[in-house]
């Protein structure tokens, strides 16, 4: 790593000490080199067992070249003490409890993103049937040209050929095991006709940037995770709503503090469900995702809108597997999903009268049993109610209507929308406007970007009511309005 640059601010002393995030990296990159090279003591001493029992001397030269080629200094060294090494992965290990198994595991599956050559050896070639090894396990990726370790992979080099062990290692394969629940580790079957342990084992990308970096990477939007991330730079107190409606979203704000205390502390985790799941519902521009934005930076949580059009699918089955790319990401992440326009989504089940209205069915029933075990917050948003389904409906903690602001909601609007360096229209003038035109606050925000264009086009800061009105024509016309 380079040198960094001094601030000239500085004194020398102070610009010698490494920056923080320095530090961390030099700390996780110790702790995973002593994973690794204990790790590569453990495959050199298994290899040293395997090859003996090979009959030709080419197998045993082979595994020469493989014990000898993996640049480490090869010693029968005990399980690395990381208790005190305050990295990332330490901690990470030390929080879990994770065993001798789970960790040589956790670093198999690790090695092909930060010293991926390290397992080329295990490419060696049986001689006597002219290809690979199938104790080793492992598959070559389409581009990836290392060797990436499966479930086979693993056994053979915790457990090798006693059967009573690889029984009981099962369990680390488990979908309720931590490495696995915690979407840590991904398996991939590949063809569900393949033996389950040709299962590639590899790390998630959030994770490897975890163990490596010290940060967890956000998912990026892509056909694989059909959601977005949503941020807004105002606060909980810019919220504009009717004073019922704030007591219903107090509510949803309460249990984002205290919910973990119910369901733990309390105990309540036993006889309530996991999660809160909201019903946002009003006219577009009413504030529902803006709400879900700021319940999220209230509560420094992150806000994913999913993409329905990329979830919803006309063929079979291929909704459900949308979804679940979308819950198995968020899974142990704590965070916001909010699913606009959810009548496409949720929308009431059909009478059975074909095998399609079956299948639809069927994705109504997946959907209620993901919602009701996501421990998170699920906000649905549509604008009218009697368009979700009500099996989903009764399993709602709260259905809240976000009805279009009164003049005294739209006057508070007004009032805060406009920048601080113009100069809007006096109260007395925004009073009136605010009492003769029924606008959502979508609406006004409109009204008031079209007059602030207007005012820089004109070359002063200046919005005029005349800007504001002419906005306000643009907005009903939209509607198929007169002023």
């Amino acid at each position: 790593m380079g040198k960094t640059k001094k601030n000239i601010d500085q004194t020398p002393a102070e610009a010698e000490q490494p920056r923080p995030e320095v530090s961390l990296l030099n700390r996780n990159a110790d702790t995973l080199t002593r994973e690794i090279t204990w790790f590569a003591n453990r495959v050199n001493k298994k290899l040293q067992d395997f090859f003996p029992r090979e009959r030709s001397g080419e197998a045993n030269q082979g595994a020469q070249d493989i014990t000898t080629g993996m640049g480490y200094i090869l010693t029968d060294a005990p399980v690395p003490d990381i208790t005190n090494d305050h990295s990332v992965y330490a901690d990470f290990v030390n929080y879990y409890k994770l065993n001798t198994d789970e960790r040589l595991l956790l670093i198999l599956a690790l090695i092909p993103y930060v010293q991926p050559n390290f397992l080329d050896p295990f490419f060696s070639v049986n001689k006597a049937l002219g290809r690979g090894y199938t104790e080793f396990g492992g598959v070559k990726g389409n581009r990836h040209s290392g060797f990436i370790p499966t479930i086979e992979t693993a056994m053979f080099l915790l457990a090798g050929n006693d059967l009573t062990y690889r029984f009981k290692l099962s369990r680390l394969f488990e979908p309720d095991h931590v490495l696995l629940a915690h979407n840590i580790l991904q398996l991939d079957q590949g063809g569900s006709t393949e033996p389950f342990y040709s299962s590639t084992i590899t790390v998630t990308d959030e994770y490897v940037d975890f163990f490596t970096s010290g940060n967890l990477r956000k998912p990026q939007f892509s056909p694989d995770f059909p959601a977005k991330r949503l941020t807004t730079g105002m606060e909980w107190t810019d919220l504009v709503v009717d004073e019922y409606t704030m007591q219903q979203l107090d509510e949803i704000r309460i249990w984002l503090q205290y919910g973990p205390i119910l369901q733990t502390e309390w105990e309540m985790n036993k006889k309530l469900k996991p999660g809160y799941k909201a019903l946002f519902h009003g006219s577009p521009g009413t504030g529902k995702t803006l709400t879900a934005m700021l319940l999220g930076k209230l509560f420094n949580l992150d806000v994913y809108r999913i993409d329905l059009s990329m979830v919803v699918s006309k063929y079979i089955g291929e909704t459900e597997k949308n979804m679940e790319k979308v819950f198995k990401k968020a899974e142990n992440k704590n965070w916001i999903l909010f699913f606009d326009e959810a009548d496409s989504l949720f929308s009431k089940r059909t009478s059975i009268s074909d095998s399609n209205d079956k299948y639809a069915n069927q994705e109504v029933a997946y959907l209620l049993q993901r919602l009701e075990d996501y421990p998170g917050l699920v906000i649905l948003a549509s604008n009218m109610r009697n368009n979700v389904d009500e099996a989903f409906t009764r399993r709602l903690n709260s259905i809240i209507h976000f009805q279009k602001p009164q003049s005294r909601e739209r006057l508070t609007i007004w009032k805060n929308a406009f920048s601080k360096v113009s100069t809007p229209p006096d109260d007395s003038h925004l009073e009136q406007i605010a009492r003769q035109h029924d606008l959502s606050g979508g609406a006004i925000m409109n009204v008031v970007h079209y007059s602030s264009l207007m005012a820089l086009n004109r070359g002063n800061k200046i919005i005029t009511v005349d800007d504001i009105l002419q906005g306000i024509k643009k907005e009903f016309k939209k509607e198929g309005k007169t002023i």
